[in-house]
């Protein structure tokens, strides 16, 4: 198979969509798949849409562009689109009605939790599935990690590329202040790694700057347990990447985390951490000795997502039949508005750097 994935990789730290690229390209060419970031050339089977938000410079292609390349280059393509994110993540207002319309250009859609399958994100009539995401157990594992002793500190620590206070601020905070009081400060310590708000600060907290691959992987295993706090999160990477570092889990009862965590470690709501945090120290032995059965590496998601390629490709003439890619005026109309908005802003981008340079 020839897929084309919308995305431009980086080396450095950055988000989980790096990361699930990443994986996905490296088991895609085990298997002698060919990968190509954009749509040049003619004889694609798979298009991949992993964010419609062409503005963004790592995105290399979105729904506009796949929507001509099946129109008018290679209609037997077969178009799929990744959801992993919504409004409600960040409380932004533009995300759902961006991913529905984008939605309209595909013929299937791949979901990364069953929680974002409840939002209205998405054409319901167009056929759909979901695949959790995983992390790359080589980088991630439990070997180095130490078991906690039960009596000196408790190591605590998470991780996110994004700074927005949607991420879990609030009980982070909270979990600071604990290090503040005598009864807490030798009982716990608490290291939080990537990017603040701006002109955020913990009081005691260890903080580290982003970092990825094994430099992470291993930072994470000098840790007893992993939290997560972040709010509607649709999936994520990060407590994954904890959690097959040998970590335990405390995780907010928010978003897609219980579909991630629910087996391996404890749940909080908003008002109830310090609970969770006790409970979690006194059954930590419990969680620690079944963390080795988590189940979601990068080689379990990678093959599901092949596995179904492959599938839409063997099914290919049946889903050109079916497909009407202007079965909606409005949506075709839609679809153009957005492509001059889009134009008008690259515009606008190109002007500026020419002014700028005279």
């Amino acid at each position: 198979m020839k897929i084309a994935i919308g995305y431009k990789l980086k080396d450095s730290s950055w988000g989980g969509g790096n990361q699930f690229v990443t994986s996905l390209v490296n088991a895609a060419k085990e298997k002698n798949h060919q990968i190509v970031f954009n749509l040049n050339d003619k004889d694609i089977d798979i298009i991949l849409m992993v964010d419609p938000r062409t503005y963004n410079q790592d995105i290399t292609f979105g729904s506009l562009e796949i929507l001509f390349y099946l129109l008018f280059v290679n209609k037997k393509a077969i178009a799929v689109h990744r959801i992993n994110e919504c409004d409600e993540r960040k409380k932004t207002k533009h995300m759902n009605f961006l991913l529905r319309l984008s939605n309209y250009s595909v013929d299937y859609s791949i979901f990364i939790s069953q929680w974002l399958t409840k939002l209205s994100i998405y054409e319901k009539n167009k056929p759909s599935s979901v695949i959790l995401n995983g992390a790359d157990s080589s980088i991630f594992k439990s070997k180095p990690n130490f078991s906690w002793d039960g009596s000196s500190a408790l190591k605590i620590v998470t991780h996110h590329w994004s700074s927005n206070i949607m991420k879990g601020f609030d009980s982070y905070i909270k979990l600071d202040n604990l290090l503040t009081k005598p009864e807490w400060k030798r009982k716990i310590e608490f290291t939080y790694i990537g990017n603040l708000p701006e002109g955020f600060k913990f009081k005691k907290t260890k903080h580290l700057r982003p970092m990825n691959g094994k430099k992470l992987g291993n930072e994470l295993a000098k840790h007893h347990i992993y939290i997560s706090a972040s709010i509607n999160e649709p999936a994520g990477m990060h407590h994954i990447e904890g959690i097959l570092c040998g970590l335990p889990i405390i995780f907010r009862n928010s978003g897609a985390l219980p579909e991630y965590c629910l087996k391996y470690g404890i749940s909080f709501e908003e008002n109830n951490f310090l609970p969770a945090l006790k409970k979690m120290m006194n059954e930590y032995f419990y969680y620690k000795k079944i963390i080795s059965n988590y189940p979601n590496n990068s080689l379990k998601m990678t093959n599901e997502y092949l596995s179904l390629f492959s599938y839409l490709t063997k099914k290919r003439n049946l889903i050109v039949k079916n497909r009407n890619l202007i079965r909606s005026p409005l949506k075709f109309v839609l679809n153009f508005i957005f492509l001059f908005m889009k134009l008008k802003n690259t515009i606008k981008y190109f002007l500026k750097i020419i002014i700028k340079k005279f």
